[in-house]
């Protein structure tokens, strides 16, 4: 039997409507599909319900793919691809794979010869970049720095260095909570030349994408950005 098709499906990156951020083709194959692999279930069936899906919810097999999912329970969730199953893996927001858990799963459908299709979507990390004005032409995503401010500041100085000499963006996110701390740490880090880039609630209503110098970003007021979904740049 051959094995199924694993769709890595986009989802919206907020409280956004589906049609204005996923094509129709990426709606049509998520419609249809009746398993799914997912960071959290809660918010599958959520999206899904956005949708609708072809078929009741209760008919849908939803498992779970996180950070808490130990590698040995890895082979079971391919066990719908292995017989014959189309399965669509979906983050909480955005692309899946991407700075996401479900990366571990596509690497394996990958050793076991299973095709992997990416469908287009929203990206918040290639959304920030495009509007960021940095240079896109070499560029590097750190996911998560320290939470220490000492070493994160230290990181800031390293990134700012490393993107000095190799003329690169760098681009690095925070858990929102601790969005104004990673603020105040990038201008107690970096140079005032540094240009810094604050992109927050891309796609929604509320979007806002902001460059400046650090010397800019020191005389006026700092933005407002705990608890909203950003993504941070840089380029000395």
């Amino acid at each position: 039997m051959n094995s199924g098709r694993l769709f890595l499906i986009p989802v919206p990156l907020g409280p956004t409507a589906v049609a204005a951020v996923l094509p129709q083709q990426v709606v049509t194959c998520a419609r249809g599909l009746g398993h799914f692999v997912a960071e959290n279930a809660r918010s599958a069936r959520a999206f899904l319900k956005l949708l609708p899906p072809d078929r009741p919810l209760q008919q849908i097999s939803i498992q779970e793919l996180n950070d808490h999912t130990p590698p040995s329970a890895l082979p079971a969730l391919l066990t719908p691809l292995l017989a014959g199953n189309d399965v669509g893996l979906i983050s909480e927001a955005g692309c899946p794979a991407v700075a996401d858990p479900g990366a571990t799963l596509v690497a394996l459908a990958q050793q076991q010869g299973v095709q992997v299709v990416p469908l287009v979507g929203p990206s918040s990390i290639l959304l920030a970049l495009m509007g960021s004005g940095l240079s896109g032409q070499s560029f590097a995503f750190h996911g998560y720095l320290p939470s220490a401010p000492r070493e994160r500041e230290k990181r800031l100085r390293e990134l700012e260095k490393e993107s000095r000499q190799g003329q690169r963006t760098q681009i690095f996110i925070e858990t929102p909570y601790r969005n104004q701390q990673m603020f105040e740490s990038l201008l107690k880090a970096c140079v005032p030349e540094t240009r810094v880039c604050i992109a927050t609630d891309l796609t929604l209503d509320s979007e806002q994408i902001r460059t400046r110098p650090v010397s800019a970003w020191r005389r006026q007021a700092q933005p407002k950005l705990n608890r909203r979904p950003t993504v941070f740049l840089l380029q000395a």
